[in-house]
């Protein structure tokens, strides 16, 4: 599978538009630092026909060491979960 680079990203957006690779580089970066800083304030982030990112929360729980078989505890953790909307769904689908 191949794979696509911000930098790719940037290139598409600046030939399709009359702004430069700069321009277009300041408002992508811009756009993931808002996403990041509303996800790490516990805000879910909805991109209408794209999709929703929302912050998932894990407990404290216990684990085993898979090299040692010692039992060890897992610390409570947050992470990000991605749910695809319709529109982006049908569109992968074709």
């Amino acid at each position: 599978m191949e794979k696509l680079t911000k930098k790719q990203i940037v290139d598409a957006i600046a030939e399709d538009s009359n702004a430069t690779k700069k321009e277009i580089t300041a408002i992508v970066d811009s756009t993931l630092s808002q996403i990041s800083n509303a996800l790490s304030e516990g805000k879910e982030v909805d991109l209408t026909g794209f999709g929703k990112f929302s912050i998932s929360e894990r407990q404290a729980r216990q684990g085993i060491n898979p090299l040692t078989k010692e039992k060890i505890e897992i610390a409570a953790s947050k992470s990000v979960k991605f749910k695809v909307a319709k529109a982006l769904k049908e569109a992968v689908n074709k």
